[in-house]
């Protein structure tokens, strides 16, 4: 007799004895399965950990130079625009523009095609007129007119660009025009000299004195002209960086009108940067206290209860922002600018009305509180550093729960191996087991019909 499986033959639920057998043993893989949650859930904490020390860190770039001490620009026209930075003294200007800096264009004679070929080869050399000078060799390129166009922009070191008009004149149609890549007369292309080639040198001759004895068109450079209360000055380009000091000005239109300038001190800068920091420690604060709490209704630990590594960096980035700072200035701590500590969660608090009064009145201090290699923006900095950096603590701790992740997913196979070897064992035991019963039934019901037989020929006599 055939048995599909197994209990069929002697009538007994040896499959779902089976199956409660392996449940049961399984339930031994629930520890090994909880240590795998517990270090993913570890894994996934220092991830978290590393980002929120990785935006307290950025929040500490803010933290600059150019925070304390920031200037407030303004001006009454659209005419020009001006950036302010630190250095920039408080004060007022006239300002009076009178042209824009402009660039050179040389525009060479009509030609026919843009695609044919103009002799072969050849150095084009390019002289500009403050004396700078260098050569595009040509050998093994396309040396048509949209060749060269190719060529001159694929070289920064010429110091021009090149562009083909379409007039629509029937017959020539194409003009290669040659623009110097900087305004100011000193940019400007002086000459152009075609070595090697004296098909290309008839296209591309110039000299920027005479170009219209080689056949161009020229509109010449001009430099910038404008007046400073009242001082002339002149510019190569349209953006002034050190005309006054601190002050980056950007020339947009040149006009009949003078525009009044106004520099004044923005503390607004170095409050917003200080909240800002505030903020980013207080939400570093917040993670830390959630990757480490314990739910004692629960009786139950996050993924960091105990880790020793989540309270370092606490301790680190509070010791590096209210630490004692060095120097000789009056305020030398945190509390000095209106900025203390919630005892009860580890918070910081601000005391913005206060800050903003020390910003105005001892601008200089909170610039030394910050800045600096023993400055708390420096100190963070560095402290969040040896965290976060690659290779770095976090990187460490997470490697190595990593490795014990993987002898974690060892185990639980090894385990899960030797169970499935067992009720396979054991499946084989029942196998036996049927075959025998229901051999032992097939005698027992033989043995039966045999009395049954012998007991009617008994009747019968």
């Amino acid at each position: 007799m055939a048995i599909s499986s197994i209990g069929v033959g002697s009538g007994l639920k040896l499959d779902e004895l089976l199956e409660n057998l392996r449940t049961t043993e399984k339930k031994s893989l629930a520890v090994i399965q909880n240590r795998q949650i517990a270090n993913t859930n570890k894994i996934s904490a220092y991830g978290q950990l590393k980002s929120s020390l990785g935006e307290l860190q950025s929040a500490t770039k803010a933290l600059s130079e150019d925070s304390f001490g920031a200037v407030k620009v303004t001006a009454n026209s659209e005419n020009i625009q001006i950036t302010g930075k630190a250095n920039a003294a408080p004060g007022q200007y006239v300002i009076k523009v009178d042209n824009l800096a402009t660039r050179q264009t040389l525009t060479a004679a009509a030609h026919g095609s843009r695609d044919s070929a103009i002799g072969e080869g050849g150095k084009i050399t390019v002289r500009l007129a403050n004396g700078k000078e260098h050569t595009l060799d040509m050998k093994g390129k396309d040396t048509s007119l949209q060749g060269v166009m190719n060529a001159i922009n694929a070289d920064a070191e010429l110091g021009m660009k090149a562009t083909i008009i379409n007039t629509g004149n029937p017959s020539e149609p194409y003009r290669l025009q040659l623009s110097a890549e900087a305004t100011g007369e000193a940019a400007s292309i002086s000459t152009i000299n075609v070595e090697g080639n004296d098909d290309l040198a008839a296209v591309l001759n110039v000299d920027a004195s005479d170009p219209a004895a080689s056949g161009f068109e020229q509109t010449k450079a001009t430099n910038a002209k404008l007046t400073v209360n009242g001082i002339a000055i002149t510019s190569q380009s349209n953006t002034l960086k050190n005309t006054i000091e601190g002050l980056e000005i950007t020339l947009n239109k040149a006009g009949e009108d003078p525009i009044n300038v106004e520099v004044a001190k923005d503390d607004s800068a170095a409050l917003n940067a200080v909240k800002d920091y505030v903020a980013a420690y207080n939400k570093f604060n917040n993670a830390i206290r959630s990757l480490t709490a314990y739910n004692v209704d629960l009786k139950k630990g996050a993924a960091l209860t105990g880790d020793s590594m989540a309270r370092e960096a606490q301790n680190a980035m509070r010791d590096a922002t209210l630490g004692f700072v060095p120097g000789e200035g009056q305020i030398r701590s945190m509390v000095g600018l209106g900025i203390t500590v919630d005892p009860k969660t580890g918070d910081l608090q601000l005391d913005e009305k206060k800050l903003t009064e020390v910003l105005k009145t001892n601008m200089a201090d909170v610039k030394n509180m910050f800045l600096g290699e023993q400055g708390i923006a420096g100190r963070v900095h560095a402290a969040a550093d040896e965290f976060i950096k690659k290779g770095g603590r976090i990187d460490n701790v997470q490697e190595g729960a990593e490795k014990v992740g993987k002898r974690l997913q060892d185990q639980f196979d090894a385990a899960d191996q030797r169970i499935e070897n067992k009720i396979e064992a054991y499946r084989k035991q029942f196998v036996q087991l049927d075959v025998m019963i229901n051999r032992m039934q097939g005698t027992s019901n033989y043995l039966s019909q045999q009395l049954s037989m012998l007991g009617n020929m008994n009747s019968n006599k």
